[in-house]
C-alpha cells in the first residue's frame, strides 16, 4: 500500500493486532467506525434469497464461497464459506473418506494431514471459512448424517474433530456444527431433543468444548429445538454455554436456510451471522430494534465477534492463497487412498482350509467373481452439502481389476441370483460389494412439513442481486462429474434417515446365495454408519466395513484385500444384534428424549453382546497387551505399558482407555486411545496421558461441574467389552 493512502479501519486494527494489541478492542474500533446499515449488513449473508436460491439450484453450490460481512467501505474481508467434510465442495476437489470412515482409523495425526490439505483446497478456491467439522454424535444407525461425524462416542469424536481443525486452520477459519444434540435427519427442522443438563453435557457437548478449547473460530447451530428452543434462537447453548462457561471467542453463524426462526430472539441468544442469504433478519430486524425487542448494543457486540475473529485469523488468511493446481492435486489423491486404506474394518477373517481368506494373493488368482451393483458405481455417500465433485474416481471394480491384471475378472450385477451364482462358482474368490447409497441416507432435502416462507422478504433488493451477479464473474470452472446424475429440486439428492438399518432383503439373499456356491467369499459393506448382520455374517468367512470410501475407494480397499495394507481400523459405533438393543428411532419424531444411554453404554448397562463391540477391528497379525502401570499428578493421568504384535506381519493396533467412575449410575467412559505401529515379532511402549478433567461429573441441579475425586478403575483394552484388558485404580484426590 502506499505511503500516501489512507488506512482502512480494519487495517488500522490489523496493524495494531500485529503489535500486540487486544483483537476484541481493535474490533470495536471497527464497529464504531461503521454505518448503521454497515452493521446490520454483517449480520446475514451477502447474497439475495431468491437468486441465491435459484444459483444454488443451477449447481452453485460447488462453484463459488458464500460471502457475509464483507464491507469494503472500512475493508472488511467478511467471511468466504464452503462446505465439507469430506473435502472441499468448491469445484473439483479432492474427495476423501467420509468422516465415519476416518473415525474407524482412530488416528488423530492422519486426520491432522487430512485438515491441512483441505485447508489448502479450501483457500485456493477462494474461500476462508471451512463447513466441514461435523461431530454430532451417531446415536442410532439410522440416522441419515451419521457418516458426516466420527461416531458414537463424545471423548473419540472430540478427538478427531479437533484434529481436524487443526489442521484446516493452518490455512483457514474452521466451523464446528451443529450446536446442538442433532443427530436425526428427516425432522430435524421441527425436532425438539429434551435432554436434561447432566446428559447435554457429560454426553452432547463434551466433543463441542474439545473443539472450542483446539480454538475453532466458528459454530454453527442446529436446526432442531433443544428443551423447547430454536437452537439457532437459543441463548443458553449459544451464550451462557458456548461464550461463558467454555469462553468461546469466535463467531456463530446459523444452519442454511431457517437456521433461525426470530431475528430478535437470535441475536439476543448470541447467533452472530445468518446464513447464507439475506433472509430474516433482513425483513424483521429493524423492527425488532425500533420496538425494543433488540438492541443494537446486541448489534455492536455479534459485528464485534466477527471482526475480532477475522483479526485474530489475519496472520493465516493473510498468506496468499495457493494455486488452484493444488485443488485435487497428485499428493492429496495419494492421501485420499491412504486414508481410505486406513479406514477398512476387518470384521471376520475365518480359515478355509485352514487359512484365513484374507489377504488375497494376487498372483495366485485366475478368476476373480466381483458381484453386487454397487462394485461398478462411484458411491461417494451424501448428494446433499456434504458432495465433493472429485474427477478420476475409482470404484471397487476398478481397484480390483488394477489389483489383479494377471487375472480374469467377471462381474456381475446380482440381479439375478443364478447368474451371481454362476460366476462365484467358477471364480476362486468372490467379492460381494453390498450396502447404501445416496438415495438411502444422507442430508435431507424434502419438505420440511412446515411453511415458513412468511419469514423470507417477498423479493431481493436490486442492488444486492447486482452485486451478487457481478460476484459470480469469479466462480470457478466447475466439471460436473458423470456420476453426478441429474438431482430434482436444489440439485441435491434427497437423502434422509435410513428406512431400515439391515442391508435390503435382496442384498442378503444374494450373500447367501453366492457363499453357498464358493466357499471363500468375502462381503464389503459400502456404508455410513453400522449395519445389523447378526442374521447372516457368520454365513461368510470375511467381512469388511468400507464406507464411502472417497475417490480412491476402489484402490484403498484393494490395498487392504490382497494386504498391501494391513488393516487396522477399529470400529467407531457398536454394531447391535438387533433393533431392540438399539435406542428408540422415529425419524418422523416431533419430540424425542435424549439420555446418557446409547451405543455401547446402553449395550453393556443391559447385558446385550452387540455382534461387534465398539472399538473393534481384526488384523491380518495378532497383538496381546502386555503390563501396564497408572500415575496421577496435577491434573493428569498417565498409562504406560507394552504391546507386543505376537504374528508375522507388520501391523498396528489402537490400545483403549476406559474408566468406571464411582457413581455406578454413570455410564462407563472413553478417556484415551492410541494407534500404535509395531514390527513383526517386536513389542513397542504405549503411554496415553489423561486429562483429569475428562473425568469429570456434571451436578445437573447446581449446573456445574464436580471435578474428579476418588477411587477409578481403569481399563486398558483394546475393545470395549475386551476380555484381556489389563485392570488399573487410580485415586484422585478429593
Amino acid at each position: 500500500m502506499d505511503a500516501d493512502t489512507p488506512q482502512s479501519p480494519f487495517d488500522v486494527a490489523r496493524a495494531a493486532v500485529r503489535a500486540g494489541s487486544d483483537p476484541t478492542a481493535q474490533a470495536a474500533t471497527v464497529v464504531a467506525s461503521m454505518t448503521v446499515a454497515e452493521r446490520l449488513w454483517c449480520l446475514d449473508g451477502d447474497a439475495p434469497t431468491w437468486l441465491g436460491l435459484e444459483f444454488l439450484g443451477k449447481g452453485g453450490y460447488h462453484e463459488a464461497p458464500f460471502h457475509g460481512a464483507v464491507v469494503e467501505r472500512v475493508g472488511m474481508p467478511g467471511i468466504a464459506f464452503s462446505d465439507g467434510p469430506r473435502g472441499v465442495v468448491i469445484g473439483n476437489a479432492t474427495c476423501f473418506p467420509v468422516s465415519m470412515a476416518r473415525g474407524a482409523t482412530w488416528d488423530p495425526d492422519l486426520e491432522e494431514r487430512l485438515g491441512d490439505a483441505i485447508g489448502k483446497e479450501l483457500r485456493a478456491s477462494g474461500a476462508t471459512l471451512y463447513g466441514g467439522v461435523c461431530v454430532n454424535l451417531l446415536r442410532h444407525p439410522a440416522w441419515g448424517r451419521a457418516q458426516e461425524t466420527y461416531g458414537e462416542d463424545p471423548y473419540h469424536v472430540g478427538e478427531m474433530g479437533a484434529a481436524l481443525t487443526r489442521g484446516v486452520q493452518r490455512h483457514a477459519m474452521a466451523t464446528v456444527k451443529h450446536f446442538a444434540a442433532n443427530s436425526m435427519e428427516n425432522a430435524r427442522f421441527r425436532v425438539d431433543v429434551e435432554v436434561d443438563d447432566e446428559a447435554l453435557h457429560e454426553v452432547f457437548l463434551p466433543h463441542f468444548k474439545r473443539i472450542v478449547d483446539e480454538g475453532v473460530a466458528c459454530v454453527m447451530s442446529a436446526y432442531n429445538m433443544v428443551n423447547g428452543t430454536f437452537c439457532g434462537d437459543h441463548r443458553e447453548l449459544l451464550s451462557d454455554i458456548l461464550r461463558h462457561e467454555w469462553g468461546f471467542e469466535g463467531f456463530v453463524i446459523s444452519d442454511w436456510i431457517f437456521g433461525m426462526r426470530d431475528a430478535a430472539r437470535s441475536l439476543h441468544a448470541g447467533l452472530d451471522i445468518e446464513m447464507p442469504y439475506r433472509m430474516i433478519r433482513a425483513v424483521h430486524l429493524a423492527d425488532a430494534l425500533e420496538s425494543g425487542d433488540a438492541t443494537w448494543d446486541e448489534v455492536d457486540a455479534a459485528v464485534t465477534n466477527v471482526i475480532a475473529t477475522l483479526l485474530r485469523f489475519d496472520g493465516v488468511l493473510s498468506v496468499p492463497p495457493p494455486q488452484l493446481s493444488v485443488i485435487g492435486a497428485p499428493e492429496h489423491v495419494a492421501l485420499a487412498r491412504e486414508v481410505a486404506a486406513r479406514s477398512v474394518v476387518l470384521l471376520r477373517n475365518e480359515p478355509v482350509g485352514a487359512v484365513p481368506v484374507l489377504p488375497l494373493a494376487a498372483s495366485a488368482l485366475r478368476r476373480v467373481a466381483v458381484i453386487g451393483e454397487l462394485a461398478d458405481r462411484t458411491n461417494l455417500g451424501d448428494g446433499g452439502s456434504s458432495d465433493v465433485f472429485s474427477l478420476d474416481n475409482v470404484n471397487v471394480l476398478d481397484g480390483i481389476r488394477a489389483a489383479v491384471a494377471g487375472a480374469e475378472v467377471v462381474h456381475d450385477d446380482g440381479s439375478d441370483l443364478s447368474c451371481a451364482v454362476a460366476a462365484a462358482r467358477d471364480a476362486e474368490v468372490a467379492i460381494v460389494v453390498v450396502g447404501y447409497t445416496a438415495d438411502d441416507e444422507g442430508e435431507f432435502i424434502g419438505d420440511t412439513g412446515t411453511d415458513l416462507s412468511h419469514l423470507l422478504p417477498a423479493a431481493d433488493e436490486p442492488e444486492v442481486v447486482d452485486a451478487f451477479r457481478a460476484s459470480l464473474e469469479h466462480a470457478l470452472p466447475t466439471i460436473k462429474p458423470d456420476h453426478v446424475r441429474a438431482r430434482p429440486g436444489l440439485g441435491f439428492s434427497r437423502g434422509g434417515d435410513r428406512e431400515s438399518i439391515r442391508l435390503r432383503t435382496t442384498d442378503e439373499a444374494l450373500i447367501r446365495a453366492v457363499a453357498d456356491a464358493n466357499e471363500r467369499t468375502v462381503v464389503v459393506i459400502q456404508a455410513g454408519s453400522a449395519v445389523l448382520l447378526a442374521d447372516w455374517y457368520r454365513s461368510v468367512p470375511a467381512i469388511v466395513q468400507a464406507w464411502y470410501g472417497g475417490q480412491q475407494a476402489g484402490h484403498g480397499l484393494t490395498d487392504v484385500l490382497f494386504g498391501s495394507v494391513n488393516p487396522s481400523a477399529r470400529l467407531p459405533f457398536t454394531i447391535a444384534a438387533d433393533e431392540s438393543d438399539l435406542v428408540d428411532f422415529d425419524r418422523e419424531a416431533d419430540h424425542v428424549v435424549y439420555d446418557k444411554w446409547h451405543g455401547w453404554w446402553r449395550s453393556e448397562r443391559e447385558g446385550y453382546t452387540p455382534t461387534f463391540p465398539f472399538g473393534f477391528g481384526l488384523s491380518y497379525t495378532t497383538f496381546e497387551l502386555g503390563d501396564f502401570a497408572v500415575s496421577a499428578c496435577d491434573d493428569e493421568i498417565v498409562v504406560t505399558g507394552s504391546l507386543t504384535n505376537t504374528g508375522d506381519r507388520d501391523g498396528a493396533d489402537v490400545v483403549q482407555v476406559y474408566a468406571t467412575l464411582p457413581d455406578p449410575g454413570r455410564p462407563r467412559r472413553l478417556v484415551g486411545f492410541h494407534r500404535v505401529e509395531v514390527a513383526a515379532g517386536e513389542s513397542a511402549e504405549v503411554r496415553i496421558c489423561i486429562a483429569a478433567d475428562v473425568l469429570a461429573v456434571r451436578d445437573g441441579r447446581r449446573k456445574a461441574w464436580t471435578p474428579a475425586s476418588g477411587r477409578h478403575e481403569l481399563a486398558v483394552a483394546r475393545n470395549a467389552t475386551d476380555v484381556h484388558a489389563r485392570r488399573l485404580v487410580v485415586e484422585l484426590p478429593g
